[in-house]
């Protein structure tokens, strides 16, 4: 990836305007009516064209953790989903948001398929859905749910794509990067 160069995203009409998913999400009611700039990590410099073709940059780079939904990718028939955050079973290892990368950045969610090894139904087909972002030196920031936060650097290539401006596919083999997929599962949810 590289990070001195802005890159143009001509789509999803909320990663120019806020109204759309940021004012939306579940977690705002928490953050204040107009405190949109929680969503954006300062590193990522990527832009966007605007409905008047305008180049502006993306209101957010943040997203959060599908376990606050209905946790389609988890499956969220076999792990905790939350309904508040006093559901929260294991605060300190529950992310609640996540530098998401550029071109994955589809809604407002950022889905795990869940891969953890005292589940055998789950080792298999490893795969990344949505992609972390790589902003800081092949790391990216998340947010938990303890209120602490932490950078964590990724250690497969696979789950650090370059930024090229197009919609990266969901679901994709895991490859080198599946002790990553493991880490990221192992701070999402816990089973039911």
């Amino acid at each position: 990836m590289v990070l001195g160069q802005p890159h143009l995203r001509r789509h999803h009409r909320g990663n120019w305007d806020p109204q759309v998913d940021l004012a939306n999400s579940p977690i705002m009611p928490y953050l204040g009516k107009q405190n949109f700039a929680i969503w954006k990590c300062p590193a990522d410099r990527t832009a966007v064209v605007n409905a008047f073709g305008q180049r502006v940059p993306r209101v957010r780079s943040n997203s959060m953790s599908q376990v606050f939904d209905s946790g389609g990718w988890l499956p969220g028939s076999q792990f905790q989903t939350y309904e508040k955050l006093t559901l929260i079973r294991n605060p300190a290892k529950t992310w609640v948001l996540v530098d998401e990368h550029p071109d994955s950045i589809n809604d407002g969610a950022f889905a795990v398929k869940m891969a953890v090894p005292s589940i055998p139904s789950t080792m298999t087909g490893i795969s990344i859905i949505d992609y972390p972002a790589s902003f800081h030196g092949g790391a990216c920031g998340f947010s938990f749910a303890d209120g602490h936060s932490e950078i964590h650097r990724w250690r497969g290539r696979a789950i650090q794509v370059r930024v090229t401006g197009k919609l990266i596919p969901l679901n994709q083999p895991a490859g080198d990067s599946k002790n990553d997929i493991l880490w990221l599962s192992d701070v999402t949810t816990v089973a039911k």
